[in-house]
């Protein structure tokens, strides 16, 4: 089948590399090139950088819905087009010239999670599963008819970095079923149920930090489902020298247990939440997170221990949230 790609993020790379083995990849529309990095070089997008090395034609633009791109796009002739973390809406005139069918694969279970940021929120709320759906577009987000989903369940010790690349492993699959039952003519859509659907809008790095007086469960649900972006950053004010850093937590574990913080309590001052107790542990609202990975400005994200040994946090510190105004 001819296909064509719209694609810009790493999401869509595992289902893209399976359509060009698979089908006649007749072209890759993608976001055109940003500057990275401290040098602030022009770099393509992931999808884009993929497709230049293996010699498929690339269309870079701002604004796929001008009618020359539309014209553009309709001399490639594609049968059905797959759209995959593109960022850019799709206009009804554009819409026509990608094929007899055009699929979205979206990282959540939907209707549940519409919008940017699926797998963050999906974690955030302390869901027990995550997923992948294939919905036809709509004008509305995320809004289209169902093709097909999988699911997985979440980690309780990964970070939506990681769940972002395991669910991306799941495109290939479903993505291929839809295709397959196109050519087969046995396409089934269903509609969404849309009084059951929540939002998932885009994270700011405003949005990166936390409070320690919720339960445990979700406070690292929480970190876990801003790392790596846009990172979970807290105030540690450290007793030994006085001073209040801002450090960043990559991992932690719920701990549903007091114990750590008897010798707190034994110097005459209740803790609050916060506070970090033996073992490195951070009180919350019904026990504490123990922290697993901590990143000091200008360090790179490292176990607890070896930040320890070259910096002075310890029991009696208080981490706190961050108020960005």
């Amino acid at each position: 089948m001819r296909l064509l790609f719209l694609g810009s993020g790493e999401f869509g790379l595992p289902t893209v590399r399976m359509l060009h083995t698979q089908h006649e990849l007749v072209g890759v529309v993608s976001q055109p090139d940003r500057p990275a990095g401290r040098k602030r070089v022009m770099t393509p997008t992931p999808i884009a950088a993929w497709a230049l090395a293996e010699g498929i034609p690339v269309l870079r633009t701002d604004n796929v819905n001008t009618p020359e791109f539309i014209a553009q796009v309709l001399d490639l002739k594609a049968e059905a087009s797959v759209v995959i973390a593109f960022g850019q809406k799709l206009s009804e005139p554009f819409i026509e010239v990608l094929g007899e069918l055009t699929v979205n694969l979206h990282a959540s279970l939907l209707p549940k999670y519409r919008g940017a940021a699926p797998i963050n929120w999906a974690m955030i709320h302390g869901e027990p599963l995550a997923g992948v759906s294939v919905i036809g577009l709509a004008q509305k987000m995320d809004a289209g008819p169902m093709y097909a989903e999988d699911s997985l369940k979440i980690d309780p010790n990964e970070v939506a970095g990681e769940l972002h690349d395991r669910l991306a492993s799941l495109g290939p699959g479903v993505i291929g079923k839809v295709l397959a039952d196109l050519e087969a003519g046995t396409l089934d859509p269903r509609g969404q149920d849309h009084e059951k659907a929540t939002k998932a809008p885009k994270l700011h790095k405003a949005d990166g930090t936390v409070e320690f007086n919720q339960p445990c469960e979700k406070v690292r649900a929480r970190v876990h489902g801003l790392t790596p972006w846009p990172g979970c950053r807290v105030n540690w004010l450290c007793q030994a020298t006085g001073k209040t850093t801002v450090l960043t937590l990559g991992r932690v574990a719920a701990v549903p247990d007091l114990s750590c913080f008897i010798g707190l309590e034994s110097v005459g001052e209740q803790p609050s939440p916060g506070a970090i107790g033996e073992g490195y542990h951070v009180l919350t609202a019904d026990g504490a997170v123990r922290l697993i990975e901590v990143q000091a400005p200008g360090t790179k994200m490292m176990p607890i221990a070896d930040f320890a040994r070259g910096h002075k946090l310890g029991e009696g510190d208080v981490l706190s949230s961050i108020s960005e105004g």
